[in-house]
C-alpha cells in the first residue's frame, strides 16, 4: 500500500519554528510535500492572489525527507498550486500550521492558516488547522507536537465529510504540564472589538493602526474558548457551506415586491 501523501502549510512563513515542528510530527507517517508562503502572510484569510504572477521555488531548510516549496503568495494560493500543479496526485491530507497564536472562536475567519484547511475542504481533502495559544517565536511545540500527530492520524483513518476541516487549537504549556485531554466544541460567539489609531505623518498626512480587544460573550461550556480556558485542546469541525438553513424557511415568507420593467423598444 502506499504511504498516504501529506501536504502542509500555513501563514506564518515557510522558515516559522511551527511549521518546522508540524513537518516533525507527521514527516513519518506519510510522505510529505511542503508548500508555504516565503514570507508571513498573517491574517490574509482566504486572499488569492489575482492580480500578479507567482513564483515557487523549491527550497531545503532541513535534513528531513520532505520536498519543500517556497511560494510567493498566500496559504491558499499555495494549496491551489499544490493541488493542481506541484503535487503527483491529490494529497491524503492537508495539515495547515503550526500557527503562532490562537485561531478559535472568530478568529477562524480571518486566519490565513485555517483558510489553507478550508481550501482543502472546498477540494474534498481531509484538512486540518493547528494553532498553538502562544505568539512567541520560541514557543515551546513539544507537547503539541504528540497531539498533531494522534490528530492526523485519527483523519487520515477515518477521513472527513465533504466541505468539512478541523480547526484545532491547542492551550499554551505552563511549568512542563500536559492538557487535560481533547474537547469536540463548537465556535464561541466571540469578537474583536476594534479601535483605530489615528496617527499624523511627518508630512501631516494621517495615518491609522488597526487594533483592538477580543471578548469573549458565550458563556457555553460546549465552546472552543471555555475548552482552552480549561487546558483541554479544542477541535471545532468547519463547514464550507455558509448557508444559514434555519433561516431558509423564515425569509421565504418575506414578501419581496417586484417591480417590472418595460424594456423600451429599439
Amino acid at each position: 500500500m502506499k504511504r498516504p501523501l501529506i501536504l502542509v502549510c500555513n501563514d506564518d512563513g515557510i522558515t516559522a519554528p511551527g511549521i518546522r515542528n508540524l513537518i516533525e510530527a507527521v514527516r513519518d507517517i506519510g510522505d510529505v510535500v511542503v508548500v508555504a508562503p516565503d514570507k508571513p502572510q498573517s491574517g490574509m484569510g482566504h486572499a488569492i492572489t489575482i492580480n500578479s504572477s507567482l513564483r515557487c521555488d523549491p527550497i531545503k531548510i532541513d535534513d528531513g525527507p520532505q520536498t519543500e516549496y517556497a511560494c510567493s503568495g498566500t496559504p491558499v494560493d499555495c494549496v491551489k498550486l499544490a493541488v493542481s500543479y506541484i503535487l503527483p496526485r491529490k494529497p491524503d491530507l492537508i495539515v495547515s500550521g503550526i500557527n503562532h497564536g490562537s485561531n478559535s472562536s472568530i478568529n477562524v475567519i480571518y486566519s490565513g492558516t485555517m483558510s489553507a484547511a478550508v481550501e482543502g475542504a472546498l477540494e474534498n481533502i481531509p484538512s486540518i488547522g493547528f494553532s498553538l495559544l502562544d505568539y512567541a517565536w520560541e514557543a515551546d511545540f513539544s507537547k503539541a507536537k504528540r497531539w498533531v500527530r494522534v490528530i492526523s492520524k485519527m483523519v487520515l483513518k477515518h477521513g472527513l465529510p465533504k466541505g468539512i476541516c478541523l480547526n484545532v487549537n491547542i492551550p499554551k504549556v505552563i511549568n512542563g504540564e500536559d492538557y487535560r485531554g481533547v474537547r469536540i466544541c463548537r465556535q464561541a460567539d466571540a469578537v474583536w472589538e476594534e479601535e483605530i489609531d489615528v496617527r499624523t505623518d511627518p508630512r501631516g498626512r494621517k495615518y491609522f493602526w488597526l487594533s483592538g480587544q477580543f471578548v469573549n460573550h458565550d458563556t457555553g461550556t460546549d465552546t472552543d474558548e471555555y475548552a482552552l480556558k480549561n487546558y483541554f485542546i479544542s477541535i471545532v469541525p468547519i463547514n464550507v457551506d455558509f448557508t444559514a438553513y434555519d433561516q431558509l424557511k423564515t425569509m421565504s415568507k418575506w414578501n419581496f415586491e417586484i417591480h417590472k420593467t418595460v424594456p423600451r423598444e429599439v
